[in-house]
């Protein structure tokens, strides 16, 4: 069963995406040469003791975990560089030089409710193919957003984000995918990042979605490091990801991670 919120809980799961969006511009802010992913991992603590929400990653056990043999995450942000897709626990030793890409992913528990949200950005002047795929991406994600509507298929976003991708000469990452949110982190349904239009459950008002594409410059097979978490591509190719928390609506739809 997908969870439908009540009028009260989209309010507060608004709230805490409008939090977590500025969250996530303060640290797009400070991606600079030469300062490491952990320095942006302590300033992502720091903002979220200030805006007095709590972390939805720190800690964070996935439901298939073998019990101890993974430990939670240890962050309260992922920051994946160049072809790390997601999951790359912040380091100080993993220091951003000119031409780097890097996803900030982050989430946060409002008043009861999470909210998740990712960008990637360049640090600095960044070579043509990563500036086209970090815009394929993001359009990408709008793209499946503007899909979004009481009624229709969740096959017809998941289409849009893989038609899109590939068209321009992308891949889209299969072992991964977008969910659903709100009392969890991850809530039904799977939202697939590629899928065929007219197919999958049906989209009702007040269901909130994570829609996040993750994009590769080259093929879409990926694996997972020594450390457990931290997911690269295969081949070595760059990766981007977006992600926006939504609420379907009558009419369309509300971005709740944005300003």
């Amino acid at each position: 069963m997908i969870p439908i919120k009540t009028n009260e809980e989209i309010k507060i799961m608004r709230e805490g995406g409008l939090i977590l969006a500025k969250i996530i511009d303060q640290l797009i802010e400070e991606v600079v040469s030469g300062i490491s992913t952990f320095d942006l991992e302590i300033l992502a603590r720091q903002l979220i003791k200030e805006y007095k929400v709590e972390s939805a990653f720190f800690g964070y056990l996935p439901d298939t975990s073998s019990g101890s043999n993974q430990i939670g995450y240890p962050a309260v942000l992922c920051a994946s560089v160049n072809n790390e897709v997601v999951h790359a626990i912040p380091s100080k030793t993993k220091i951003l030089r000119p031409g780097d890409i890097v996803g900030l992913d982050c989430g946060i528990k409002y008043k009861g409710f999470y909210s998740d949200m990712s960008k990637t950005v360049g640090v600095g002047k960044i070579f043509p193919e990563a500036k086209k795929l970090i815009k394929i991406t993001e359009e990408a994600l709008m793209r499946g957003i503007k899909k979004i509507k009481d009624g229709i298929h969740l096959g017809d976003i998941s289409e849009e984000i893989q038609n899109y991708a590939e068209q321009n000469g992308f891949s889209v990452v299969r072992d991964l995918t977008g969910h659903g949110v709100g009392r969890k982190l991850h809530e039904p349904p799977v939202v697939f990042n590629y899928g065929v239009k007219d197919t999958g459950p049906i989209l009702e008002s007040g269901m909130i979605l994570a829609i996040e594409p993750m994009v590769n410059a080259g093929g879409s097979d990926v694996k997972e490091l020594a450390n457990r978490w931290t997911i690269v591509t295969a081949d070595g190719s760059l990766s981007a990801h977006f992600e926006h928390t939504v609420l379907v609506t009558k009419r369309g739809s509300e971005i709740l991670t944005q300003k």
